[in-house]
């Protein structure tokens, strides 16, 4: 048998040895002895190789960078081959074993030989492998996600739960974060930092979207916020059922990696009922919300709920000595100390702190520091509302008179969240006897403007920004709560209040719950039909804005002998007003803006303490009797906007002009704002000569001048009030020139214009203008608007504004220094704005629309420093605009946002 094994041996050597040789290989057999060591070591260098690599990858990971796929690739061979290598050491002993003639002959040659090489091989893949794996970087930076950049405050004290809450976005096994704590603790601007940090840290999230929900959001509200951040927002996908919605919903965000922020949430919201899918490991995605309550963490199924706090002692005293001042800390040696236990008593919440610092700003005697600590002691309510609301009152109480503290509590009757227009307030203050130093409006918005200051100073009111020229307030949700509670608990006999707005409420509250109150608001509901006769002795106040008015009864006005204040707005269906309403003697303001109603009763007449009317934006709008607007002689405001087809009896002669109009206007003497449009030459030339229109005129819209061809518009410069103005459909008007510059004071460094006051500007369907250069004299222009004018060539014509400086003696300034918005569209002549590059140190918003000609931009790296702009046209314009240098067009590069095609 031996002999027999070793004649195997000896044959099975003579063949492989044979392979070998043609293949020109070493004897594998022969080196296993040293491979097998060598091998098992190449394992170890590559395993830590691998680790090392794994763990760069998975730091880049968590700060959302985007592993390079060719270091993915090398992870994954390397672990096959660690399996594979593995295997072949584990074999090892057992062919060691096989091995005898000191190592080059073996009991199974064959299988000695083959594994000898898989050794050999395996060790050179390794070591090829290993000299592979030497990467510079690991990953690279994720684009961002498309998310709308929030104004944000500066987060108090909230570093680390930011950076508690992004741990928690970077967590793939968490997909709902609760964010909850007190009203007033800091949760909408730590969502907002979020919101913002998505902007700026790379990411691979494909949507941010931002939905304010609030205490009276249905679901419908919320699909509809989610809607416009995802493309559906137009008027017939809103009009939609939430199922349909929640289908279309579905189909786009579960194709995609989004992120939804929800801002004050007050109760479950079903997620499936939105068509929002469920976050989860597998889709990737993200719901973060804010609650004043643990329990709806729970029943949103937040994986991670976190508490946001209220402020320790340091950092409480570093936010109110913030607001108080150091002025007024130094201005005692005793101050500091009382200020600390003011302080403390705000138990961390940042509004309390902020509210009460700044209302303690001015208060520079022990006296007032002694007395702020006993108020503030017995407000001292152990929970939610009865720790939060009595340090706000303290707020409230410490408001320097009565007066002011009615202006604050009046804004509650406005919805949640609801953005008041600023002006509006103010004028509705004025009619309900408010603001009781003036007779005149236009000396009581001196007073409203320092009471709203005030309350914005003291962060009962906030700014809620500017549209169309318009500034904006809203009282924030804590605030509003602590009105209601300062009505019901302080207030009711003075303020007896009926708030029911955004309830979805479809038919007028039950008579015997209102009839009692001074205030009623019922905005924001569903409202068709008004039927119920109330009693309502004591109301002064009713706002029935935004619902879907149709009809009211002749009654429901009969029994209410003091109502002041009547906003009937925005109730597009309303198309007639009852004869009733001729029982409200007492009325002072009628608001019918965007209503329906064809034609004003002559019932109105009886009305004759109206101090404001407003007609604005009512198309449908075609009568109004003769003499029905001289005869409210206490009339103060007047606004009747975007009216085209007003017809008075027997005024045929100048085709249906507003002569008749204008002539009932001339007797009301007491007329401080007027807003009106006018449609003849003849019909200006009439209202520029009454000295009461130059005083009282903040809006004039021009239209239908088809007869001119020049235009003197220095003819509306003793309009000393006038704000905005609107040129629409001049079909011949060649130029707008200037003549007679008599109105100008100048010198040698400055003038002043009589357009000084102009804030807005639109010009529309002017098709034979080609330009307006006459806008160098109003030097605080806010908003410019030119669409549909076919031979516009040039805004400002260098030209023109050379004719400017030889009659005013003085090089015109820089224009367009207060420009916030510039608006062109359809002007397929337009070659320049301005020759040259100017300085914008307000413009936020450029919008360019079918300017094909247009190529060049008056901007250059010095022209907003410092101010984002965006600047917004279609794709193919941009391509070809022309800047003066390449950095120029680097900088702009990011302002650009594109239409959608």
């Amino acid at each position: 048998m031996g002999n027999c094994c070793s004649l195997q041996i000896g044959l099975e050597n003579f063949i492989i040895r044979g392979l070998d040789s043609i293949a020109g290989h070493a004897n594998y057999v022969c080196k296993l002895q040293q491979t097998l060591p060598t091998l098992s070591a190449a394992l170890q260098e590559l395993r830590a190789q691998r680790n090392d690599l794994q763990s760069q990858v998975d730091l880049a990971e968590q700060r959302l960078l985007r592993p390079f796929e060719q270091v993915q690739l090398w992870l994954s061979k390397a672990e096959t081959m660690i399996t594979e290598a593995e295997k072949l050491i584990a074999d090892g002993p057992q062919q060691m074993n096989n091995l005898c003639l000191g190592g080059c002959g073996s009991k199974n040659y064959l299988s000695s030989y083959k594994f000898g090489k898989k050794v050999a091989e395996m060790l050179q893949e390794i070591r090829d492998h290993k000299r592979d794996g030497a990467f510079e970087k690991v990953a690279e930076n994720q684009p961002a996600a498309s998310v709308v950049v929030r104004p944000e405050e500066r987060p108090i004290a909230l570093e680390s739960t930011i950076q508690k809450a992004w741990s928690c976005i970077v967590d793939k096994d968490v997909g709902i974060i609760g964010l909850y704590g007190l009203g007033g603790v800091g949760k909408t601007t730590l969502l907002t930092k979020l919101n913002n940090k998505f902007s700026t840290t790379p990411n691979d999230f494909e949507v941010v979207i931002w939905a304010l929900v609030s205490k009276d959001s249905d679901v419908g509200k919320i699909q509809d916020r989610i809607g416009e951040n995802i493309g559906f927002s137009d008027g017939s996908w809103k009009n939609k059922r939430v199922d349909q919605k929640a289908v279309d919903i579905y189909r786009i965000l579960s194709n995609k990696r989004f992120v939804v922020l929800l801002d004050d949430l007050w109760k479950r919201v079903d997620l499936n009922q939105v068509g929002m899918p469920k976050p989860s490991q597998e889709n990737g995605s993200k719901l973060i919300f804010t609650t004043r309550s643990l329990e709806v963490c729970g029943e949103m199924e937040a994986q991670k709920k976190i508490k946001v706090e209220c402020l320790v002692t340091e950092k409480a005293w570093e936010l109110f000595r913030d607001k108080v001042g150091d002025e007024t800390l130094n201005s005692h040696p005793n101050i500091l100390n009382l200020a600390k236990q003011v302080a403390e008593r705000c138990g961390g919440l940042p509004l309390a702190l902020i509210t009460i610092g700044r209302a303690m700003a001015c208060k520079r005697t022990l006296g007032e520091w002694k007395y702020a600590i006993e108020m503030l002691k017995q407000c001292a309510l152990p929970k939610l509302e009865n720790e939060v609301f009595p340090l706000l009152k303290f707020s409230y109480d410490n408001l320097p008179n009565v007066t002011m503290k009615y202006c604050l509590l009046y804004c509650c009757m406005y919805p949640e969240d609801y953005c008041i227009p600023r002006r509006r307030l103010v004028e509705y203050w004025f009619c309900e006897g408010l603001l009781n130093e003036f007779d005149s409006i236009s000396e009581a918005q001196m007073q409203g403007d320092e009471i709203m200051s005030s309350l914005l100073n003291a962060c009962l009111l906030e700014h809620s920004g500017e549209r169309r020229g318009e500034d904006y307030v809203k009282m924030h949700d804590v605030i509003r709560d602590m009105a209601f509670w300062i009505t019901r608990e302080f207030e009711a006999i003075e303020n007896n209040f009926f708030v029911k707005v955004g309830a979805q409420l479809f038919e007028e509250p039950d008579v015997k719950a209102w009839e009692s109150v001074k205030r009623m608001s019922v905005m924001k509901n569903k409202i068709e039909v008004i039927k119920e006769t109330p009693k309502c002795p004591n109301l002064r106040t009713m706002f029935l804005s935004q619902n879907k008015l149709k009809v009211i009864s002749n009654g429901f006005f009969q029994f209410i002998p003091h109502l002041t204040v009547l906003d009937l707005s925005r109730n597009p269906e309303l198309r007639a007003l009852p004869e009733g309403i001729s029982q409200l003697a007492s009325l002072e303001c009628l608001d019918l803006s965007e209503t329906g109603i064809s034609e004003l009763p002559i019932e109105l007449k009886s009305l004759t303490k109206l101090k404001m009317l407003d007609l604005s934006y009512m198309f449908n709008l075609r009568k109004i009797p003769q003499h029905l607007i001289s005869s409210f002689s206490k009339l103060q405001i007047f606004r009747m906007w975007l009216r085209y087809h007003i017809d008075y009896p027997e005024d045929n002669v100048l085709n249906g002009g507003h002569e008749k109009l204008i002539e009932e206007l001339k007797g009301l003497q007491r007329l401080n704002i007027l807003w009106v449009q006018i449609k003849s030459l003849l019909c200006l030339e009439n209202f520029l000569s009454f000295n009461l229109f130059r005083c009282s005129t903040q809006a004039l819209l021009l239209t239908g001048f088809r007869e001119l061809k020049v235009f003197n518009v220095l003819c509306l410069e003793n309009l000393e009030s006038l704000q905005t103005l609107h040129f629409i459909s001049w079909g011949n008007m060649e130029e707008m020139k200037m003549e007679k510059l008599h109105t100008w004071v100048s010198s040698s460094t400055n003038y002043t214009s009589r357009f000084h006051t102009l804030s807005e500007v639109k010009i529309y369907y002017c098709n034979e203008l080609r330009d307006v250069s006459w806008l160098i004299l109003a030097p605080n222009l806010r908003t410019l608007s030119i669409i549909v004018c076919a031979k516009m060539e040039e805004i400002l014509s260098e030209r023109k504004l050379g004719e400017v400086t030889g009659l005013i003696g003085i090089s015109y300034p820089k224009p367009f220094l207060k420009l916030e918005t510039l608006d062109l569209g359809d002007l397929p002549k337009l070659k320049s704005i301005y020759w040259d590059a100017l300085p914008f140190p307000c413009l936020k918003h450029i919008f360019i629309n079918d300017c094909q000609k247009l190529k060049k931009l008056p901007l250059n790296l010095d022209s907003a420093k410092g101010n984002l702009i965006t600047i917004k046209g279609r794709k193919d314009w941009w391509a070809r605009v022309e800047w003066e240098n390449a950095a120029t067009g680097d900088a702009f590069l990011p302002s650009f946002k594109p239409f959608a095609e």
